[in-house]
């Protein structure tokens, strides 16, 4: 195997640990997700959290391991990615160091976004 395809193995596994983690957490803690998700204004959370928990675990694994399906996958956990961004990282909101923070937490999952679709176009040119 050439050196850059397992880098790339390796760069998709390390991406997609965030959301195989973060799914495994939302469902050890699903109560406090749920309530964290209506605290933020999404509707119906108790519902949407086993999607999301769906698209987290699934698609994780989809791009860590995935010969089929990366392209949509990766794409639409770069679209949660930014959708949850845009709800949880109000530096807008806030000020002082809690805007310090959520601006670089914002920024952090801009580049994951990014990063997703890097994954989504190689496996397309594939």
């Amino acid at each position: 195997m050439k050196p850059q395809t397992i880098i790339l193995h390796v760069g998709r596994v390390l991406l997609a640990s965030l959301f195989i983690l973060g799914g495994i957490n939302k469902i050890l803690n699903f109560g406090a997700t749920a309530e964290s998700m209506t605290q933020v204004g999404l509707p119906f959370a108790s519902l949407l959290l086993p999607l999301v928990i769906a698209l987290e675990l699934g698609g994780g694994l989809i791009v860590a391991f995935g010969k089929r399906g990366v392209l949509p996958v990766a794409t639409a956990l770069a679209l949660f990615t930014l959708a949850a961004n845009v709800m949880y990282h109000d530096f807008w909101a806030v000020s002082g160091r809690e805007a310090e923070l959520q601006l670089s937490l914002f920024f952090k999952n801009i580049a994951i976004a990014g990063g997703l679709l890097f994954v989504a176009a190689q496996r397309k040119a594939d």
